[in-house]
């Protein structure tokens, strides 16, 4: 069980959380079970912080209850949390709903507001200081990236840069889903709540130019907070994120560049409420310590944590401290218009759009080591995992599968049609392991490939899965960077590399692969036939 340390004891109390409450559900954890805390049997409980998404504690939520109410589960399954969390409201609207779709009239999730509020942090737009004040001026920030490609056509003093637009996945990540909600809300001139369906389809338009502009989604806010920190801001110069990773960026003591937080005329409080299901899966034990864990998180003193980690407070009396501050790239009182959910039926909806219709298309390489060190359950791993890949295709979404050894295969061009899906896994099946690894020479016939075949207004990105280090390439390594560095985040092209290391480290060198991944603003993985199909689940999300 995630975070479970051995000396603890008695009833686990497991708390399924989105990822913003991470740290502070982690020390609240640390805290209270140090004192060994009792039920009033005088029974042994602890806390458990399980870290997700929000759409995959939604997800997982949704899934377990379906799953009971077809008696393929029993409500003593321990996969149920005793209490759950997103980072915003959202979410929880559209599991109230889902749930009381699955078991009608029973209320299993209780309304947001008799869900007490742990914490808070407002959805903001995270940018340079230098950028800063050529945003702040634009009445509407979405405005800003449906219709203008520069810095200097909204402010003739700021500096002559593209503005490139980060956020996470809708469908994965409550900030993303908040920020398309916010997109739709801009654009139709509409608090959420008042949204319709049909609203949606007048204005998918406008939310797909919005679009446009962004460099690459992902499933976690902080790490796309931190890829802008790291990977500048021709990578990405605006992102859609909380306004405790603008605090966190400028707490690096290595960062020379300082952020700040713009705040839009309306935007999400992202409240961060502790959810206490009234269903059968909650025993009257667990209900009596979820209940506890509540009023231990919300305490003035573990509030003040969470003061410290960049998060507001959820209770009235808690001193912000000097984080709140213009030193920190924030305004410790905001003045915004605080957005309310849309209904259930819009969100669906809108969902529905943003996947088929607004989402940026994508085109990724994908580059797979089919040496002999794959032979085995490695390599029908990896295969299973590339089918799982295809068959979650999006309509948006393109790949090309490049296998490679001591010979580099010819490339194969996969849409999400069926007859191209259906091709694609006859491929895969025909692979078979043997030969060496010119990994280096791969990854560069892969860049070339997408060079010549560039998608216009598209995400497109080299991945690679290898789980050897290169022999036989015609290049090196210092010349690949040099190549790979062309085509990077300072170009026309703007070609991402993310990798995959599989199997045992030793016999392959992260180092390498995590080099030749940062070089073009992606990023290093380690897979194992375990892990492997999770690894490769996520990366797609970023496309």
């Amino acid at each position: 069980m995630p975070n479970e340390v051995n000396n603890n004891q008695g009833i686990p109390i497991r708390f399924l959380a989105g990822s913003d409450l991470k740290q502070f559900c982690e020390v609240s954890a640390e805290k209270l079970n140090a004192t060994k805390p009792q039920l009033s049997s005088g029974e042994r409980y602890y806390l458990v912080c399980d870290i997700k998404g929000s759409g995959d504690v939604f997800q997982e939520v949704v899934s377990l209850s379906q799953q009971l109410a077809n008696g393929s589960t029993s409500p003593d399954d321990e996969r149920f949390p005793s209490l759950i969390s997103f980072d915003g409201p959202i979410y929880q609207n559209q599991l109230i709903y889902e749930i009381d779709k699955i078991f009608p009239g029973q209320n299993y999730i209780p309304p947001i507001t008799d869900s007490p509020l742990l914490v808070y942090s407002p959805m903001v737009f995270m940018t340079t200081t230098e950028l800063a004040p050529a945003l702040a001026k634009a009445p509407n920030l979405y405005t800003v990236l449906q219709q203008y490609d520069n810095y200097q056509q909204l402010d003739s003093s700021a500096l002559p840069l593209p503005i490139h637009f980060v956020q996470t996945a809708p469908t994965r990540s409550n900030s993303g889903l908040q920020t398309l909600v916010a997109q739709f809300a801009s654009v139709a001139n509409k608090p959420p709540e008042d949204l319709t369906i049909a609203d949606i389809e007048a204005h998918q338009e406008e939310v797909r130019e919005i679009q446009q502009k962004v460099t690459r989604y992902g499933i976690s806010t902080g790490s796309l907070a931190q890829s802008m920190v790291e990977n500048g801001v021709f990578w990405a110069s605006v992102g859609s994120v909380y306004e405790s990773l603008v605090i966190a960026a400028n707490s690096q003591g290595d960062n020379s560049q300082k952020y700040q937080a713009v705040y839009p005329q309306s935007t999400f409080s992202s409240d961060i409420r502790s959810i206490l299901p009234n269903a059968p899966w909650v025993t009257p034990q667990e209900k009596e310590a979820s209940e506890a864990i509540i009023e231990f998180m919300r305490q003035p003193e573990i509030q003040a944590i969470a003061v410290s980690l960049g998060l507001r407070p959820g209770v009235p009396g808690v001193p912000l401290g000097n984080k709140f501050s213009a030193e920190f790239g924030v305004n410790p009182n905001p003045t915004y218009e605080s957005y309310r959910p849309p209904q259930p039926e819009v969100v669906e909806v809108m969902l529905e759009s943003w996947q088929n219709y607004a989402k940026k298309p994508s085109l990724v390489a994908v580059v797979v080591d089919i040496s002999g060190s794959m032979q085995g359950t490695k390599f029908s791993s990896v295969q299973n995992t590339l089918l799982s890949y295809i068959n979650n295709l999006g309509s948006k979404e393109e790949i090309v599968i490049i296998p490679f050894n001591s010979e580099i295969g010819q490339p194969l061009r996969v849409s999400s049609s069926p007859e191209d899906k259906f091709r694609a896994i006859n491929y895969i099946s025909s692979l078979q392991a043997g030969g060496g690894t010119r990994l280096y020479d791969s990854a560069l016939f892969a860049r070339n490939w997408l060079r010549e075949n560039l998608k216009d207004e598209a995400i497109n990105a080299v991945l690679i899965l290898t789980d050897g280090e290169d022999s036989g390439s015609q290049v090196n390594l210092s010349q690949l960077e040099q190549e790979l560095q062309k085509s990077g985040f300072n170009s026309d092209e703007r070609i991402a590399f993310f990798t995959i290391g599989y199997g045992n480290e030793g016999e392959f060198s992260p180092d390498i692969l995590q080099e030749i991944a940062q070089i073009n603003g992606g990023y290093y993985r380690k897979g194992d036939p375990e892990t492997i199909a999770q690894v490769m689940e996520n990366l797609q999300v970023e496309f």
